[in-house]
């Protein structure tokens, strides 16, 4: 029965780090126009020490450090003598094609937890008999 239960932690620690990264995607996109706001993402680790071989997790949350885009705005309470201000790095192609892989990551997880669930479940049935 061990094996079900690692297969179900295994699978469960992927849907956790595609949840946090869906997490930060959302965030980066609802702070595309927020002014100086720079791109957010994470990378997955490997759990070490853990007793499940190939679990992962969340690791820190890195800040992109690209240019941030020039606006010009005279306007803007945050323009400088030029009439410039810094804008976000956020690119929302990106984010909705990175939004998508994380989906369809997390759906694949999903889909290994309800297999893992449904073979145990019919095992117990097998055993019953």
């Amino acid at each position: 029965m061990s094996d079900f239960s690692d297969s179900l932690s295994l699978s469960s620690s992927g849907l956790k780090a595609q949840a946090a990264r869906l997490r930060h995607v959302s965030e980066n996109i609802a702070n595309s126009d927020t002014p100086g706001y720079r791109r957010k993402s994470v990378a997955f680790e490997t759990v070490l020490g853990g007793d499940i071989p190939g679990a992962v997790q969340t690791g820190r949350v890195h800040l992109d450090r690209s240019e941030l885009a020039q606006i010009y705005d005279p306007s803007h309470p945050m323009a400088d003598a030029s009439g410039n201000y810094a804008g976000s790095n956020v690119e929302l192609v990106i984010e909705i094609a990175d939004a998508r892989e994380a989906q369809r990551s997390y759906e694949a997880n999903l889909k290994m937890f309800d297999q893992a669930r449904q073979m145990s479940s019919s095992l117990m049935d097998l055993l019953r008999r």
